[in-house]
Protein backbone atom coordinates (compact mmCIF):
# COMPACT_ATOMS: atom_id res chain seq x y z
CA UNK A 1 0.00 0.00 0.00
CA UNK A 2 1.48 3.34 -1.00
CA UNK A 3 0.88 6.51 1.00
CA UNK A 4 -0.66 9.51 -0.77
CA UNK A 5 1.54 12.56 -1.30
CA UNK A 6 -0.87 14.79 0.61
CA UNK A 7 -1.50 13.37 4.09
CA UNK A 8 -4.76 15.31 4.34
CA UNK A 9 -6.28 12.70 2.01
CA UNK A 10 -5.77 10.00 4.62
CA UNK A 11 -8.73 9.27 6.90
CA UNK A 12 -8.11 10.13 10.54
CA UNK A 13 -8.94 7.58 13.17
CA UNK A 14 -9.64 8.33 16.82
CA UNK A 15 -6.14 7.12 17.69
CA UNK A 16 -4.54 9.46 15.17
CA UNK A 17 -6.48 12.44 16.50
CA UNK A 18 -5.55 11.56 20.09
CA UNK A 19 -1.86 11.15 19.23
CA UNK A 20 -1.73 14.46 17.33
CA UNK A 21 -3.49 16.30 20.16
CA UNK A 22 -1.02 14.92 22.70
CA UNK A 23 1.98 16.08 20.62
CA UNK A 24 0.65 19.51 19.70
CA UNK A 25 2.78 22.39 20.99
CA UNK A 26 1.74 26.01 20.85
CA UNK A 27 5.25 27.40 20.85
CA UNK A 28 4.65 29.24 24.10
CA UNK A 29 7.12 29.42 26.96
CA UNK A 30 7.96 26.24 28.78
CA UNK A 31 6.65 25.78 32.31
CA UNK A 32 10.12 25.43 33.82
CA UNK A 33 11.56 28.69 32.42
CA UNK A 34 12.48 31.85 34.34
CA UNK A 35 9.19 33.70 34.93
CA UNK A 36 10.79 37.03 35.84
CA UNK A 37 12.58 37.26 32.48
CA UNK A 38 9.32 36.52 30.69
CA UNK A 39 7.54 39.30 32.59
CA UNK A 40 10.34 41.82 32.02
CA UNK A 41 10.42 41.13 28.28
CA UNK A 42 6.64 41.30 28.06
CA UNK A 43 6.41 44.67 29.80
CA UNK A 44 9.34 46.00 27.77
CA UNK A 45 7.43 45.12 24.61
CA UNK A 46 4.31 46.88 25.93
CA UNK A 47 6.26 50.06 26.73
CA UNK A 48 8.05 50.10 23.37
CA UNK A 49 4.75 49.55 21.55
CA UNK A 50 3.12 52.38 23.52
CA UNK A 51 6.03 54.70 22.67
CA UNK A 52 5.74 53.81 18.98
CA UNK A 53 1.97 54.43 18.92
CA UNK A 54 2.43 57.76 20.68
CA UNK A 55 5.26 58.92 18.41
CA UNK A 56 3.36 57.88 15.29
CA UNK A 57 0.38 59.98 16.42
CA UNK A 58 -2.00 57.05 16.35
CA UNK A 59 -3.40 57.91 19.76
Amino acid sequence: MSLPDDLSEMPMTATTVTNRAARTRTGGPKDNGPKILEHILGWTFVVVLAMFVTQAGLM
